[in-house]
């Protein structure tokens, strides 16, 4: 018996030819298991430098190291055979020089096994997505509310509230865009804006706190499922309520080990009868 063709994983190219299509769907992912699961659902997964607060308990993403990301990376390639798969290239891999970028996704895309990278900037980032879409790295940019910038841009806020930001925000989309950038992520910007900017660019635009309109959709995998509680932006949906089901698992299992309840006989190994 022969066996069945391995299933094809999207790339880039099929990521953008979506546009008009049909919306895409993704969610952030940055284990083997949870990677396993999301796959069947999800055009395209990121391993996001968010894993930095949402795994390591950074208040921030700014102290994510190239290391952490290539070890997430390896661990979603494990789970995944459809999605495509991009992971971030952490602050500091990739301002120095458009050279230091290349550099660093390329070890990316050498020991994770990735389909592209991913960027955060406009303008001022255009130049270094323009060499690396030439040399061979699909680049997926990211405009509006940029997390690795929080120090400088005065915390997490919406953007587009001004004529002047509205302004930088379209730049900075025409700029990646016509850098070739194959998708971008548009965060935290006004709805309007959003919506004009996903009608004006070639690439697919994936929206967090954006607006329906744009071709995608994506949110942090932790926060969709509801296992932070103690904060829940506005763009945020729970789709399920995990941490309340872990923490009743954990109570439960912590009185029935109190209680020797757990482990019981038939959970325990015992000596076999000589035959």
């Amino acid at each position: 018996m022969s066996t069945p063709p391995r299933q094809k994983r999207l790339t880039p190219a099929d990521i953008t030819a979506l546009k008009g299509n049909r919306p895409i769907v993704s969610l952030t992912a940055y284990t083997t298991p949870i990677a396993r699961i999301l796959d069947r659902h999800c055009d395209l997964l990121l391993v996001g430098d968010s894993l930095g607060m949402v795994l390591y308990g950074m208040d921030t993403t700014v102290g994510v190291t190239m290391d952490m990301m290539v070890a997430h990376g390896q661990a979603v390639m494990r789970g995944v055979s459809r999605a495509c798969v991009i992971v971030d290239l952490p602050f500091g891999a990739y301002q120095e020089s458009k050279e230091q970028a290349f550099r660093n996704a390329v070890r990316l895309m050498k020991e994770t096994g990735c389909d592209g990278v991913k960027l955060e900037g406009g303008a001022e980032m255009a130049e270094t997505v323009a060499f690396l879409v030439s040399r061979g790295v699909p680049v997926f940019g990211h405009i509006g509310l940029m997390p690795q910038q929080v120090n400088t841009s005065g915390g997490y806020r919406s953007k587009g509230h001004s004529e002047a930001e509205q302004d930088k925000i379209r730049r900075d989309a025409k700029a990646i865009d016509e850098a070739g950038a194959f998708a971008m992520v548009i965060e935290g910007t006004v709805e309007p804006l959003a919506r004009e900017i996903t009608t004006t660019v070639k690439a697919a635009t994936i929206g967090i706190g954006a607006s329906p309109a744009c071709d995608g959709q994506i949110l942090v995998s932790d926060d969709m499922l509801g296992l932070f509680n103690e904060f829940k932006p506005r763009f945020v949906k729970h789709y399920s309520e995990l941490a309340e089901v872990i923490e009743k698992a954990a109570e439960g299992y912590a009185a029935e080990v109190k209680e020797r309840v757990f482990p019981g006989q038939e959970h325990t190994f015992q000596i076999r009868p000589k035959k």
